[in-house]
């Protein structure tokens, strides 16, 4: 799990540099201690396999933390993004964009079963068999 906070990069940097490689979820929450957050991070933790075969990284957004670039950033480009929410996942894709927003922690299952859902996932599993 990264966090912005810990990066000298603005969030749109580091999202760039991941488009075409790498899928994200952004995990958002009003503070650290926030109940939500902690469910959705332990539940992707206990799933590293999963995360590492779809390409899926986490990020973790504390609202106190969060620069005003990035919080523009996210207003601008996730017209979805809300500051005012307690808690919000955002699944990112490797084309940028916003594929799914949850506003409770879901299962890591739920969430593999999305991106195993996306087309450009399908081709990779398609690949894989090849």
């Amino acid at each position: 799990m990264e966090s912005v906070a810990n990066q000298k990069k603005s969030l749109k940097a580091i999202l760039d540099e991941k488009k075409d490689h790498r899928r994200v979820v952004l995990l958002y929450g009003r503070d650290i201690n926030q109940g939500h957050l902690i469910e959705q991070q332990q539940a992707l933790t206990a799933a590293p396999d999963g995360l590492a075969e779809r390409d899926l990284d986490v990020i973790v957004l504390i609202n106190s933390e969060l620069m005003e670039p990035d919080r523009q950033f996210l207003m601008h480009t996730y017209h979805e993004f809300v500051p005012s929410d307690d808690f919000a996942g955002y699944l990112i894709g490797k084309d940028g964009l916003l594929k799914k927003k949850f506003t409770k922690p879901i299962a890591a299952d739920e969430l593999f079963k999305t991106i195993d859902a996306m087309p450009m996932r399908k081709d990779e599993i398609k690949k894989q068999h090849d």
